[in-house]
C-alpha cells in the first residue's frame, strides 16, 4: 500500500533530523503538527545532500552526489522514489507547489562543496543563496500553506534567517571547514591570521541578518511562529557566544549551547508566545 510506504518514507526523515540535529529537532515539535512531516522531509533532503559532500570522504562523492541529483529529478518526475527520503521530500515539494528552481539552486550549492572554492563576494553571495536561503523559502512554502501573498511579504526575512543561520555555522565550524575540508567560505579572509577586525566585520554582517529575520518571524501565522522563534532565539544564543571569543579560540574550539540553555530558552520563548509578545 502507497499510504503505508509514504509514512514510512516520513517517519526515515524525522529519524534522520532527529539524529542530526537536536536543536531543529525542538523547533520542528513546536511547529503545530500538521508542518512536521513536510519540515521533517526538507531538512531529510538537505541532510543527506550535506553529507555526501562533508563526510563521504572515502567514497566518490561526485559521483554519488550527481545520481543523489538524479533520483531527486526522477523522484518529483515520478511522484515516487525507492529512496524513502527523496520519496517523502516529492510530496511535499508537490504539496506546497515548492518551486523547483529552489531545488536547483541547493544542489548547486553542494556541488560547490566538492571542490576546494575560495568565495568572492559574489561567489559567497551566490553559495548563501544556495545553500541556505532557499531552504528558508522551502520551508516558508509550508508555513503559509499557499497564501501567496503571504509567502511574498516573508520572502525577504525567510532569506534572511536561512543566511544568519549558515553564516553562524560558517564561523562556529571555522576550524574544521578549513583544516578538514579545505574551505574558507568569508570572502578576503585570512584563516592562518584570522583576525579581530575580519571576525567584527563578519559578525555585523550576520547581525544584520537576524535583524531581518525577525521582521518576518514576527508575521508568521500561529502554526509557525514559536517553533521558528525557538529556533532564531538558539541560533541567535550561539552567535552571541560566539562573539564574545576572540579569533584563535574560534581556530580552536568548537562553541556549543549547553541543553540547560536550550530548555531555557524554549521555555522563555513559550511564555512570550503565550503572552503575544513575540
Amino acid at each position: 500500500m502507497k499510504n503505508l510506504y509514504d509514512d514510512i518514507s516520513f517517519k526515515s526523515s524525522k529519524y534522520i533530523t532527529k539524529t542530526y540535529s537536536t536543536s531543529f529537532s525542538l523547533g520542528i515539535y513546536l511547529l503545530d503538527k500538521s508542518l512536521h512531516e513536510a519540515i521533517y522531509s526538507i531538512y531529510g533532503f538537505v541532510r543527506l545532500a550535506d553529507e555526501i559532500v562533508d563526510t563521504f570522504h572515502e567514497y566518490p562523492k561526485k559521483a554519488m552526489l550527481e545520481e543523489f541529483k538524479s533520483e531527486t529529478y526522477l523522484a518529483l518526475e515520478r511522484g515516487i522514489s525507492i529512496n524513502p527520503v527523496l520519496n517523502s521530500f516529492q510530496l511535499t515539494v508537490s504539496k506546497y507547489n515548492i518551486n523547483r528552481e529552489l531545488i536547483d539552486l541547493f544542489l548547486k550549492s553542494m556541488e560547490q562543496d566538492l571542490h576546494d572554492v575560495v568565495y568572492s563576494d559574489d561567489s559567497y553571495h551566490d553559495y548563501i543563496v544556495g545553500s541556505a536561503e532557499v531552504v528558508g523559502l522551502m520551508c516558508l512554502k509550508v508555513f503559509v500553506n499557499g497564501q501567496q501573498d503571504l509567502y511574498d511579504q516573508l520572502e525577504s526575512s525567510a532569506r534572511s534567517l536561512g543566511a544568519a543561520f549558515q553564516k553562524v555555522n560558517f564561523l562556529r565550524d571555522v576550524k574544521s571547514d578549513y583544516e578538514n575540508l579545505g574551505r574558507t567560505y568569508f570572502p578576503d579572509v585570512d584563516l592562518s591570521n584570522f583576525s579581530i577586525d575580519e571576525k567584527i566585520k563578519i559578525e555585523q554582517d550576520i547581525h544584520l541578518d537576524f535583524t531581518a529575520a525577525l521582521i518576518g518571524i514576527k508575521k508568521l501565522p500561529k502554526s509557525s511562529k514559536l517553533g521558528v522563534y525557538v529556533a532564531y532565539r538558539y541560533y541567535l544564543s550561539l552567535f552571541n557566544k560566539i562573539k564574545s571569543i576572540p579569533p584563535n579560540a574560534i581556530m580552536n574550539t568548537r562553541v556549543r549551547i549547553p541543553n540547560s540553555k536550550k530548555i531555557f530558552l524554549t521555555f522563555r520563548s513559550a511564555v512570550k508566545n503565550q503572552l503575544n509578545l513575540i
